[in-house]
């Protein structure tokens, strides 16, 4: 393996280990929640409403909630690492060896994309025992899935770069990622909104990925399957830009 890889693969690794040594707090504790989520709103609504007609409530639900789990974990991931690292003032083993800023890009996606699935895969086995599921595309549920990681994982980056302490941290994950991925379809089909409603969460990009990896579960969707993959894809390119112009310039790293 060149040395190219090993640095890579390295940067990797250490960022897996940062995680999964404490399984309890980063795997099973999301995913007990998620569950909790699951019982709460099936027991209280119950199949007393479907979003649409060829699924109950529980089917409609389960892929909104695992794609809410995805976010917030894949999030989670890279900005309290980064901040963790600036906090402790250990971020000079990120900056000193030689490694691009691309590598460390590629790493802290990857890393947070395998948080992401792996959280997501927990909360679904968890879910199993209280929901009937069948999977229309395979292919797309693992396209949003991953992409939709991957995106928070450059968002999760930029504000670990942006945050000098956890408060900063707390309120980009209290007040934006939490509160968007709540009001993106999650418990809800956007269609029973007022038509303003409607307009106005079309801006919010995490709408699409739940409405994207919820057609991977059902086959239908609020809106055409094509403009959600196109707009995640943007966002993706533009995330990943971005973070490389920051890395680049050694904003809040470097000075």
């Amino acid at each position: 393996m060149s040395a190219y890889y090993i640095r890579f693969a390295t940067l990797y690794i250490k960022e897996l280990r940062r995680f999964t040594k404490i399984p309890g707090q980063t795997i099973l504790a999301p995913a007990a929640t998620t569950l909790l989520f699951m019982v709460i709103f099936s027991t209280a609504i119950g199949n007393s409403r479907n979003e649409y007609i060829l699924t109950d409530f529980k089917s409609f639900l389960f892929p909104g909630l695992i794609m809410m789990t995805i976010i917030q974990n894949a999030f989670m991931n890279n900005s309290s690492s980064l901040l963790m690292s600036k906090v402790q003032g250990n971020i000079v083993d990120l900056l000193m060896p030689p490694i691009s800023n691309f590598q460390i890009i590629v790493s802290f996606i990857l890393v947070g994309v395998t948080r992401g699935l792996t959280v997501a895969i927990a909360a679904a086995i968890f879910m199993l025992p209280f929901v009937q599921i069948e999977i229309y595309s395979f292919t797309i549920v693992l396209f949003f899935a991953v992409i939709s990681s991957a995106i928070l994982s450059l968002i999760g980056l930029l504000t670990g770069i942006w945050a000098d302490k956890w408060d900063h941290l707390g309120t980009i994950d209290n007040f934006i990622i939490i509160p968007l991925s709540f009001l993106s379809g999650t418990f809800y089909s956007i269609k029973i909104l007022p038509e303003f409603i409607q307009k106005l969460s079309l801006f919010n990009p995490f709408f699409y990925m739940i409405d994207g990896f919820r057609y991977g579960f059902i086959g239908l969707s609020d809106v055409n399957i094509m403009i959600s993959i196109q707009i995640l894809i943007l966002c993706f390119i533009i995330l990943l830009f971005f973070s490389y112009l920051i890395l680049q310039s050694g904003y809040k790293l470097r000075h």
